[in-house]
């Protein structure tokens, strides 16, 4: 097996191509050679069970590997129970959803820490994250992998740490490392091959070898600020604002690591994730 490389939803040439309904991406992204695709919820899971099953068959006879990123504003550690529970039923929709349409992984974000410490939030977050597991075996739901994110903004719940601690609650659980957020909330702190290897070594150490190989991943330039961390999303042409990645590639090559990666590039999604790709192969070819 290889790392997986795909998109975030659609990219601009996506549209510019004259293509307009996402059942046409998994078509899309095997054209441009990728592996995967990211199936967007941010703003509510609104697919309909036919819907996810048209998807999961175009998916399925383009060779696309199905991911689906859950809402946007699941807050595990909430101060108010009533969106805590709400939280939980959003996970449990996106892996309806993602059981409809033959998807193995559901990403999903923690959280702020609703101004309390970080170590009580986290407290929280463990005990929310417990009932949607047990909300998901309730549902016979177990075979699909929820994916805590690490996140880029400070403020938020998502160091590397505090999603390896989350992970450690079941195996079922995968992390997704979004280097472009742990490079913002660090300002900047990802530029080095061993700055990768010192995450990849903390995924093994927490979580165990099989979950390092086969971890979820987000890749993207961002934006960020020394106070705040993540600002915005940028595109793999920005010069300024890191993190790069060749490093990385080098690393996943030497280690035979396996993950998919998801570009989120803003608008150029494709195009970057091919980029990663070749990057990869090339290092990949060479370690043979």
């Amino acid at each position: 097996m290889t790392a997986l490389f795909g998109t975030a939803g659609n990219e601009q040439a996506f549209f510019s191509a004259g293509f307009r309904k996402t059942i046409q991406a998994p078509a899309y992204v095997a054209s441009l050679g990728l592996d995967a695709y990211e199936y967007q919820c941010g703003h509510g899971v609104r697919i309909s069970p036919d819907g996810a099953q048209a998807l999961g068959h175009a998916a399925q006879e383009a060779g696309i590997i199905l991911s689906l990123h859950a809402p946007y504003y699941i807050s595990m550690a909430s101060k108010d129970p009533a969106i805590r529970e709400r939280s939980i039923h959003y996970i449990l929709q996106s892996a309806r959803a993602a059981k409809w349409m033959g998807a193995g992984r559901v990403v999903v974000h923690p959280g702020a820490c609703a101004g309390r410490p970080r170590e009580e939030a986290m407290l929280l977050c463990l005990e929310t994250f417990r009932k949607a597991l047990k909300a998901l075996d309730e549902e016979n739901l177990q075979q699909v992998h929820i994916c805590p994110e690490t996140m880029g903004k400070i403020g938020q719940l998502g160091t590397l740490h505090e999603v390896l601690t989350i992970c450690k609650l079941d195996e079922r659980l995968l992390p997704c490392l979004d280097f472009g957020h742990l490079n913002a909330r660090t300002n900047g702190g990802l530029a080095s091959r061993a700055d990768y290897q010192v995450i990849l070594d903390a995924v093994k150490q927490m979580l165990g070898e099989e979950r390092q190989r086969h971890f979820h991943a987000h890749f993207s330039k961002i934006e960020y600020t020394k106070t705040g961390g993540e600002k915005r999303h940028l595109t793999f042409a920005d010069t300024v604002y890191g993190p790069p990645f060749s490093p990385l590639a080098e690393e996943l090559a030497a280690r035979n690591l396996c993950p998919t990666v998801i570009c989120e590039s803003a608008g150029t999604q494709g195009a970057d994730a091919k980029q990663m790709q070749v990057r990869y192969l090339s290092y990949l070819s060479s370690q043979n």
